[in-house]
């Protein structure tokens, strides 16, 4: 059955009016219909398994370079609390317990830096072998630190206190 209304839109029901109702399930207004609603957006939490992955790669990422970070901090605190220490002497006279404190801190660095093997027997000419090799280049042997060899106990000799806490400082920065 079509209505005039109907033949003039080509069979289709005119814009915004209800589609005729099977008779059996009744008007639409009888079926208590409601309007068809949208769902809601997805919850944030918890997140995706993909979100879960990127996550764990991200950290696996991370830990090394926190775990470097933390390591270059460290060596930077220990760096200046040593250099403080001699820092500290920079004042005193250039006799045997200034030449004993410096060659200790520089024996206690080494050892902190370079196999106990290699550093820990070494004295005299050989100990200032050792720190021009690692970085004095040639002010223990011949220049301010060759006091160092027998300093601390030979008697009062030819010393630059300024130059020798220059001489340490330098070889700290270079191999802490």
């Amino acid at each position: 059955m079509t209505t005039p209304a109907d033949n003039q839109s080509g069979g289709q029901p005119a814009a915004g009016a209800l589609p005729p109702a099977h008779p059996a399930l009744g008007t639409p207004e009888q079926l208590h219909l409601r309007d068809i609603r949208e769902p809601g957006a997805p919850p944030a939490w918890p997140p995706a398994p993909g979100w879960w992955l990127l996550g764990v790669l991200l950290l696996a990422a991370l830990l090394p370079a926190l775990w470097r970070l933390r390591q270059a901090l460290l060596r930077r605190r220990r760096r200046e609390r040593i250099i403080g220490e001699l820092e500290r002497l920079r004042g005193a006279d250039c006799g045997p317990a200034l030449v004993g404190s410096v060659s200790a801190l520089l024996k206690r660095a080494a050892l902190s830096r370079y196999p106990r093997s290699e550093v820990a027997a070494l004295t005299g000419d050989d100990w200032l072998a050792f720190l021009d090799r690692t970085g004095g280049a040639g002010g223990f042997s011949a220049g301010a630190g060759r006091v160092l060899a027998d300093g601390a106990y030979a008697p009062r000799q030819d010393c630059d206190a300024s130059a020798l806490i220059t001489l340490a400082r330098r070889w700290l920065r270079q191999n802490l």
